[in-house]
């Protein structure tokens, strides 16, 4: 079956193009570089803007020179989440430990992290600590599905762990990883499951994030899905925010063999799952202090959309009752959104061998990435955030968000939509909405109101 893709979405000179740039080991951004243009063979691998050896993190005018597309490094986004304020205050993440959850995780991480703190002034986590509850990880690059999957996995990696931290630079990091890829839950999630309950049944950390998922169609049968729960009735017993991204291929998602895309809607698990706060995408415009030029609206820039729509398998949980006339009576998703545009993705830094490139391509290497894996990571900061506020783990959250729904903080999204490859999607508008969910964020307000309503 199908491999589940992370919520990733990178733009590669190995697949889709558009500006590649193959420039000298240290060398700078250079506007007078020519940009060329590659075909993505394969409709659904995973794609990013290549920009290889550059000694310095491209900024927005670079990106938009070169690529014709903007990026935005980390002091842009803590500014348009008004997340500044709240360090003002000692509110960091301090005390509080998020969780990233990833098939094999990275052979580099723990000195790519340094880098990336490094370079733009970050502190480092107060504890940054990598486990394998599940079982020993393969030595990298060594996978069954190939080296690229591998370095897949390993940039996703990458980019939950760096942007995390971006937005709760006070928090611990514990990362986890599991022995095997995950295949649409036949293979890799039981292991994913395993580990997530020994984070779990260990008090290991109060905010679990998850960069991956799977069509609710490609199981086979609705049991097999519902086997694999587990780990999410499990953080909900145990007050544990789990968080997972709604997917990159907006009301649409792949076929079982990879090609795009089902000819109707369908949603995706875990995001689709009750116990799970799903955390869509957005596309934000920001000038280079990070200030917004016009409002966030929902990501659909032609690399890929917010993830969204219902659940063929859950029925409406009573937290959605008051948005019936939305959902019907079924399970509907996103219920947060998150910058995840390409056209205004984050930059990361990476030295392992990288096999998604071709030919492979060896590090350091900085990149721009999209996708509501990035997302995700960016709400796992602020919920960390907020559980420090408040003065204990806020767990099982999505009560809480849609029974407040005038929480200050809560922005809605109106302008969008996530209609992909040919399949009609949902619109966003006033309110809840199968695109963008609740709305998006302004971290302040919002961390701010969940200490009044969480009584901290």
């Amino acid at each position: 079956m199908r491999r589940s893709r992370g919520g990733a979405v990178l733009v590669s000179v190995a697949l889709v193009s558009v500006g590649v740039l193959s420039i000298g080991a240290g060398a700078a951004f250079s506007p007078a570089q020519a940009a060329t243009k590659s075909v993505r063979p394969e409709p659904l691998a995973p794609t990013h803007v290549v920009a290889r050896g550059l000694s310095t993190p491209p900024t927005t005018a670079d990106c938009e020179a070169i690529f014709g597309l903007a990026c935005y490094q980390p002091a842009q986004l803590q500014q348009a989440y008004d997340l500044k304020p709240l360090y003002n205050e000692g509110l960091t993440g301090a005390g509080e430990t998020i969780v990233i959850v990833d098939s094999f995780g990275s052979p580099t991480i723990t000195q790519d992290l340094s880098t990336f703190d490094s370079t733009f002034g970050l502190p480092a986590p107060p504890s940054f600590k990598i486990i394998r509850p599940a079982g020993a990880v393969p030595p990298y690059p060594q996978d069954p599905f190939g080296k690229a999957d591998r370095s897949g996995w390993a940039f996703e990696t990458t980019l939950d762990v760096e942007w995390s931290h971006v937005m709760a630079p006070g928090a611990n990091i514990l990362l986890v990883e599991t022995p095997t890829s995950e295949t649409e839950g036949v293979q890799g999630f039981p292991q994913i499951v395993t580990a997530e309950n020994y984070v779990i049944n260990h008090h290991l950390g109060q905010v679990i994030s998850q960069s991956f998922w799977t069509d609710e169609a490609d199981f086979p049968s609705v049991q097999s899905l519902l086997n694999l729960r587990s780990a999410y009735i499990n953080a909900a017993q145990q007050n544990v925010t789990v968080l997972a991204a709604a997917g990159d291929d907006g009301a649409a998602n792949p076929l079982p063999n990879e090609d795009c895309c089902y000819p109707y809607r369908v949603d995706s698990w875990p995001s689709s799952d009750p116990l799970v706060t799903s955390v869509g995408g957005t596309m934000l415009s920001l000038n280079a202090a990070g200030d917004r030029t016009q409002p966030d609206q929902v990501w659909n820039d032609g690399f890929g959309a917010g993830g969204g729509g219902l659940s063929a398998v859950f029925a409406r949980p009573a937290f959605q009752d008051h948005v019936q006339g939305v959902v019907g009576d079924q399970r509907g998703s996103p219920d947060i959104s998150m910058s995840a545009a390409v056209n205004g993705g984050v930059v990361v830094y990476y030295t392992f061998k990288d096999f998604t490139q071709a030919p492979p391509v060896s590090g350091p290497e900085w990149q721009i990435v999209g996708g509501t894996s990035e997302a995700q990571p960016l709400f796992a900061g602020i919920v960390a955030i907020a559980d420090q506020a408040v003065g204990h783990s806020l767990g099982y959250l999505n009560p809480l968000l849609y029974s407040h729904t005038s929480i200050p903080g809560i922005v809605d999204i109106t302008k969008g939509n996530n209609s992909f490859a040919g399949v009609t999607g949902y619109d966003a508008g006033p309110g809840y909405d199968l695109a963008s969910g609740l709305g998006t964020i302004d971290a302040y307000q919002f961390v701010t109101g969940l200490v009044h309503l969480a009584g901290g």
